[in-house]
């Protein structure tokens, strides 16, 4: 029987190989070109570097310097400005009267919220209060703030937390309505209530409605400070951008009055970008809320 056991014929194994045709590649490095485009902040150099050949070609072309100086003039005024000390002064003066009012109204805001979002007494009462009062401009609570706080900067800083109040405060109620059922679940199965829920929950859950309303009352409160200095003027010897501009305007400075509109631009690019746009990476883009 062993003679009938034959040996088991040799085979040969075949062997397939793969040619690497280059389709495991999974990211192809970007060329200068790319990286170029993909960088933010170079791309918004080079929009206004364009508006600002826009304007210095609209300027020449027009070539009446009292309607429309050109930007290489308004560059030259605001230097100008800046060294005579006269621009500073005057920029410093609005942005403390700014910051005071932006945070009296996010401090009232905060106080309106959280009475909205503990009874529905209180919500009634901010949607009540948001409709009466949101569409109606600051600047026109100026003459009856004069004549109630006086001719001094508590008139100023009136309004301007008329124009942060409702906007943050409509915007924070919105964002803590929306908050996902999940969220506060979550909350309740760890056992937070009171002030730790609402920071642990309902802030992070709804700080891109929060942000956003801090946002848009920082543009409203910007604009009214600078018509309301148009109106008032100066109050103990000092004014502010608006007075500036209202004065050099009255002299015929153009290029100083658009110096002053160009701090106003400035200035909000530089919170923009160097306050509120470095917020909303450290907070809502590394949490994941934000593509």
């Amino acid at each position: 029987m062993s003679n009938a056991i034959q040996a088991s014929p040799h085979r040969d194994e075949i062997i397939n190989t793969i040619e690497d045709t280059g389709f495991g590649v999974v990211e192809k490095p970007l060329g200068l070109w790319e990286r170029m485009l993909d960088n933010s902040v170079l791309r918004k150099l080079v929009m206004l570097v364009f508006l600002a050949i826009v304007w210095e070609a609209y300027a020449r072309w027009s070539g009446n310097p009292l309607l429309f100086p050109t930007f290489a003039a308004t560059v030259k005024a605001f230097f100008a400005g800046i060294l005579s000390g006269n621009l500073l002064r005057a920029t410093l003066s609005s942005i403390s009267l700014l910051l005071q009012g932006y945070a009296a109204g996010l401090l009232i805001a905060a106080l309106f919220t959280a009475f909205a979002s503990a009874t529905r007494v209180g919500a009634d009462l901010l949607e009540t209060l948001t409709s009466m009062f949101n569409p109606l401009p600051s600047i026109a609570l100026l003459p009856l703030s004069m004549i109630w706080f006086g001719l001094g900067n508590a008139s100023i800083i009136f309004v301007l937390i008329h124009a942060v109040l409702w906007a943050v405060a409509l915007n924070t109620h919105s964002g803590f309505r929306s908050v996902s059922l999940t969220w506060r679940m979550v909350g309740r199965n760890y056992g937070l209530s009171g002030l730790p829920y609402v920071c642990k929950i309902l802030i992070p859950g709804a700080f891109p409605s929060i942000l956003t309303g801090m946002k848009i009352g920082w543009a409203f409160a910007w604009r009214t400070l600078i018509a309301a200095e148009l109106v008032f003027g100066s109050s103990s010897g000092s004014g502010g951008l608006g007075w500036y501009i209202f004065q050099n305007k009255n002299m015929l400075d153009i290029p100083n009055v658009f110096a002053g509109l160009l701090t106003v631009i400035l200035f909000g690019l530089l919170v923009e970008n160097l306050i509120f746009r470095v917020v909303e990476r450290r907070t809502i883009g590394r949490w994941g809320m934000q593509t």
